[in-house]
């Protein structure tokens, strides 16, 4: 797996469980490698529906990763998580760079609230969990009621029951 593309997972205590195990799980199977990327170290524990869930050890502390040696980088949601990163420089700059150099760039559910902060929507068609479609628009994104929404480089999705299609997105932009 040495020539295999890589991904990186931004996240912190407090993602979705399901849509960060799931999309790693799916990209591993189809023989990308991932890595969890946050700004702790150690382990950083889930959100399972309504209340904590499992932990995922983290790969790479924020602070050691550079977006150039990664292919694709995947935001997890929930609400703690994005919310928590939104107000950490370093993971905004991480998303900033991946925009910048054209990469595959994915948000699910909150995860898309890390993309209005690193000023990454404006213009562009994206779509997001209900409950921050005005944030995504008041940031001038074109939002869209889809499972998947691809734009560019771009791709951004609603909700847990949109993880195949999310996940088959980010595959389709690695090719």
């Amino acid at each position: 797996m040495a020539n295999a593309k890589r991904v990186a997972i931004l996240a912190t205590h407090g993602y979705e469980q399901s849509e960060l195990l799931e999309p790693r799980r799916r990209l591993k199977e189809a023989g990308f490698e991932v890595e969890v990327i946050s700004p702790e170290k150690g382990e950083i524990r889930g959100w399972n529906e309504k209340d904590w869930g499992d932990s995922v050890a983290v790969d790479r502390v924020l602070g050691d990763a550079n977006a150039d040696d990664y292919d694709a980088l995947v935001l997890p949601g929930g609400v703690i998580n994005p919310d928590n990163l939104r107000t950490e420089a370093d993971a905004v700059a991480f998303v900033q760079a991946f925009d910048r150099a054209g990469k595959p760039l994915a948000a699910i559910c909150h995860g898309p609230w890390l993309l209005v902060e690193a000023g990454v929507v404006k213009g562009r068609q994206v779509t997001s969990y209900q409950s921050i479609r005005t944030d995504m628009q008041n940031a001038g994104g074109d939002w869209r009621d889809a499972g998947v929404v691809t734009d560019g480089h771009l791709i951004t999705s609603r909700k847990p029951d949109d993880i195949p299609a999310f996940t088959d997105a980010v595959i389709r932009a690695l090719g």
